[in-house]
């Protein structure tokens, strides 16, 4: 990716460190979602996902951290909630949250349920480990930062699903259903 920084509170330009920061920068403010994939373990795959969002953060964060509203940002998420805590420890700050999603491609279906912890840095990052479910690994990181006047959403995710599938297929399946589900997000977060 290219590095690039966000303005200072009260700017309305972008300081750019390269031309190819300022192609990323109007890339994003005219709408586009910026992907990254790579292979993570033999059978599976981690993607990174920047897109704009003309909201300001704090806007976006109380959106993010309503749980069971994922099912509208993500159509493949038939559910999210979030459940109570297993142990009740006050220097816990983290939540349980429990994900079910379900795909459908060529005359395949699956379905894939995952249990996480979740930690949230208000308002800038909320981190998703997994506890259980239908992978061997998943961790999701997604940071907001304040970019132009509005906000940069940021969304790591690396996952290697229980049931064998090559990576390089798993990446063509993040490249055609990412885009379209981060616009889904922008558009349900912004139509507030």
């Amino acid at each position: 990716m290219v590095a690039f920084t966000a303005p200072n509170a009260g700017t309305s330009g972008l300081r750019l460190e390269s031309p190819e920061a300022e192609v990323h920068a109007n890339a994003l403010l005219n709408g586009e979602i910026l992907l990254q994939t790579r292979s993570h373990t033999a059978w599976g795959a981690a993607v990174t996902a920047q897109m704009y969002l003309p909201q300001e953060r704090e806007t976006v964060w109380h959106q993010l951290v309503d749980y069971p509203r994922w099912v509208q940002y993500f159509p493949d998420v038939i559910q999210s909630r979030v459940l109570d805590p297993v142990v009740q420890d006050v220097s816990d700050k983290s939540k349980r949250l429990h994900q079910v999603a379900s795909k459908s491609f060529l005359f395949l279906s699956a379905q894939a349920e995952v249990y996480l912890r979740v930690f949230e840095r208000a308002p800038k990052q909320i981190r998703f480990c997994l506890e259980s479910g239908s992978f061997t690994d998943f961790y999701a990181d997604l940071q907001l930062k304040d970019y132009g006047s509005g906000s940069l959403l940021t969304y790591f995710v690396q996952a290697t699903p229980s049931i064998p599938v090559p990576s390089m297929f798993i990446q063509q399946a993040i490249h055609l259903d990412l885009p379209t589900n981060m616009r889904q997000m922008r558009q349900v977060i912004c139509s507030v």
